[in-house]
């Protein structure tokens, strides 16, 4: 299963993979429950970049939580030093 492309991708980037899976279901939420509110185009255009960037910041602040354990830290230092 690795050696799928797209999965190869995935595991090398993981918090921009989760931002663009967050961030796809945000906005078709958005479309979905905004769909009858009568949006101008500029303001839908506005609000799903404002959704997707709020994704991303979702991710980040998630990403905090990576940097916190010791451990972790020395497994991705052994990790890339392997490389």
């Amino acid at each position: 299963m690795e050696n799928i492309a797209v999965v190869k991708w995935v595991m090398q980037h993981p918090r921009f993979s989760a931002w663009v899976v967050l961030a796809a279901g945000m906005v078709a939420l958005l479309v979905v429950e905004a769909r009858n509110v009568g949006l101008l185009p500029s303001q839908w255009v506005a609000l799903i970049v404002a959704t997707v960037l709020v994704a991303g910041a979702c991710i980040w602040i998630i990403s905090w939580e990576d940097k916190d354990n010791p451990e972790d830290e020395a497994e991705i230092s052994a990790a890339e030093d392997a490389d």
